[in-house]
Order: C-alpha cells, then sequence, then structure tokens
C-alpha cells in the first residue's frame, strides 16, 4: 500500500470511535449502516460470493416466515408443481398467516409454493409437509438441504417459521443472516423459486360453501372459485417500497424474532443479497443494505466469502462443474462468531474488521 493509501487508511482508522465490544460490529462513520437497527444483517455478491459487509452475521436468531424460503428450496426439486395435494384438518388450522384452505380440495403445489412465498401461508407450509410423511419427516430434509447449502447455524423446527406458537425458541430453531443469504442464494437457482417469490398478485383455489335460499329452501352447492391474493414484498414492482432491480424475497415477523428478511437485486449484471434479523424496521433497512451494497460492490476488501453447496446426490456433473467453477474466495468460518465488517474503496479501510468470540444469549433476552 502506497503513502496515500496508509495516510487515508489511517484517517479513516482514527474516525471510528465505537468500543469494539462483544456483540457489536462498527462501520465507518461516514456510511449509513451504523445507522441500522437490527441485531444482525449482511451484504453480499449472489455471483462471486463476496461478503462486502455484515454485522453479526453468524449470529443466530429465531427466523420467523424467512424460514419459508428453505421450506421451499428443498421441497420444490422433489414436488414440482403439479404434485397434488389434500390438506388434513390440522394443516390448514395453523397459527397466524393463512390463505384459507379446506381438506374438501386438493391442491396443485405450485399454487401452494405460490402462496407460500407471495402471502406467507402458514397452512400451504403445513400441506407441504404431507408428501413427505408429515413434519418430522419435512423438518429432516430442510435441516439436511441446510447442512448440504453450507448453512450450518440452521435448525428448522418448522416449515412456516411460527416459533413461541410451537413451543419453540432459538435453542430449537434459529438461523442466521449469513444463512439466510446462502438460502437465497440457492433459490435464485431455481426459475420456479423466482416466479413464485416474485409474482405480485395472483389466484388461489377457493371453497364457497353450500347456502341455503331462505325462501325458497333450495340449497346452493358449494361452488370452487380462483380467490385473488397478493405478496407481502413492498420492494417488488409496482408495490409501495418498489426497488428497482428487485428479483425475489421473503420477510418475516413475530412478537420474538421481530422484523426479519432476506431478498436480492439486480443492477447493471451485478447481483446483491442482503439479509437482516432481529430489526425494528423493514423495509428502510433493506434499502440502506441494497443501495450501500451496489455502490459499493467492486470497491471493498470483502470480509469473508459464502460457502460453496455440495452438489445433490441428483445434481448432474455439469451442474457440479459449473459449482466448482464459481467458487471464489475461502470457505465461511464455522460457529457463531461476530465478524465485524467491511473495508471501502481500493484499500481505503472504512471500516473496522474483528472477530469477536460470542455466547449465544438465551431465548428470553433475544
Amino acid at each position: 500500500m502506497g503513502a496515500p493509501h496508509r495516510a487515508a487508511a489511517a484517517a479513516a482508522a482514527a474516525m471510528l470511535t465505537v468500543a469494539l465490544t462483544p456483540g457489536t460490529a462498527v462501520a465507518a462513520p461516514d456510511t449509513p449502516l451504523k445507522k441500522l437497527k437490527a441485531g444482525s444483517w449482511i451484504i453480499a455478491d449472489a455471483d462471486t460470493g463476496e461478503v462486502l459487509a455484515a454485522r453479526n452475521p453468524h449470529r443466530r436468531f429465531l427466523p420467523a416466515s424467512t424460514q419459508k424460503v428453505l421450506t421451499a428450496v428443498t421441497l420444490i426439486p422433489r414436488l414440482g408443481d403439479q404434485t397434488m395435494i389434500q390438506p388434513t384438518r390440522e394443516s390448514v388450522e395453523p397459527e397466524g398467516t393463512k390463505v384459507g384452505m379446506t381438506p374438501k380440495l386438493t391442491y396443485p403445489s405450485g399454487d401452494l409454493f405460490r402462496a407460500l412465498l407471495m402471502a406467507s401461508a402458514n397452512d400451504a407450509a403445513m400441506t407441504l409437509t404431507l408428501p413427505q410423511g408429515g413434519m418430522k419427516p419435512t423438518l429432516d430434509l430442510m435441516n439436511a438441504e441446510a447442512k448440504r447449502i453450507g448453512a450450518v447455524d440452521t435448525l428448522a423446527g418448522s416449515p412456516n417459521g411460527l416459533d413461541v406458537d410451537l413451543g419453540l425458541n432459538v435453542k430449537t430453531q434459529y438461523t442466521t443472516s449469513y444463512d439466510l443469504a446462502l438460502i437465497l442464494r440457492e433459490g435464485l437457482k431455481m426459475p420456479g423459486f423466482v416466479e413464485y417469490a416474485a409474482t405480485v398478485h395472483s389466484t388461489f383455489p377457493a371453497l364457497r360453501p353450500a347456502k341455503v335460499d331462505k325462501k325458497t329452501k333450495k340449497k346452493t352447492p358449494a361452488k370452487r372459485y380462483k380467490m385473488p391474493i397478493y405478496s407481502h414484498i413492498r420492494m417488488l414492482p409496482g408495490e409501495s417500497r418498489a426497488y428497482k432491480g428487485f428479483i425475489a424475497g421473503k420477510n418475516g415477523y413475530t412478537n420474538a424474532a421481530r422484523q426479519t428478511f432476506v431478498g436480492a437485486a439486480e443492477r447493471n449484471g451485478r447481483r446483491i443479497i442482503i439479509a437482516l434479523m432481529k430489526a425494528e424496521s423493514l423495509w428502510d433497512n433493506a434499502e440502506t443494505l441494497f443501495d450501500w451494497g451496489f455502490a459499493n460492490a467492486g470497491k471493498v476488501e470483502p470480509v469473508e466469502a459464502l460457502a460453496q453447496p455440495v452438489p445433490s446426490a441428483s445434481e448432474s456433473p455439469s451442474t457440479a462443474a459449473r459449482r466448482e467453477s464459481q467458487k471464489g474466495g475461502s470457505e465461511k468460518e464455522s460457529g457463531s462468531n461476530d465478524l465485524l465488517l467491511g473495508a471501502v474503496g481500493g484499500g481505503f479501510i472504512l471500516a473496522g474488521m474483528a472477530v469477536l468470540l460470542f455466547r449465544r444469549r438465551p431465548a428470553s433476552t433475544e
């Protein structure tokens, strides 16, 4: 590094005034990243795997409905879009958001995936477990898929992200912003996933119940119809927080998890993935992360790299070879250490980086 660069780096380092305490990561004072109110976040290049910046990327939190990305990534290759599934009374009555299903109908798996990712339907998530034999076999598949992808700090305890309602806490269900980025990156390889997650409005099979006319006493039979459904993702085109180049994503919220989000956007041939967890606000934070990623990609020194997935048993040799050719950077370190992010601009260090040993707190303090 030349003298001007060393001087600039020293000046930037001198600007850092936040103490390096466990669980804290510091961005340079002149960047909006420092203002983010979230327990964890990450900005990564979807194609190179470079992690451009992150705060506590390996710290475990409850996923809320971002869990549904792992559910979809696991099951789309197994079920396709034409598997017909008849729900049970139990599967259509979970807590939280529902699309309104009935055991009287059978549903194509494609409609269920669309409801899962668009409308965050907990009943669709539960019904998608049935072809695998129910919740436990499906969770086993999901956790195996997470490990294959490299998401070693992920444990699925539900297919829909519900936590307290199912007796789950951060010891029995968790993920990290780093792992969410890995899982979404895998989803981006699936055209079906992207199509489902990028749909703004669609329809879903529904059943109008039978009625008895009060005057004639004649019974009108139940009738199947198409019910409109709408995406919960406000960054999609035409939505209230539409973001230029947004591809797909998934948000989530529970009282215990707070706001969670993972999403991807593309500009000028570059795809950026962001994730945030335990956040107090969602769309402002997501926009800030995307903006910073696009402004600084190619100008920062990566703080680490996203892990490369292990080829699945059914993956073709050509696909495996393509994965291998796309590898770049070092593999992710295991554990739940916190990384302190970023270096900006051709060797100008604008953010401190440290590896801080972190011991996970009890769920009650998350």
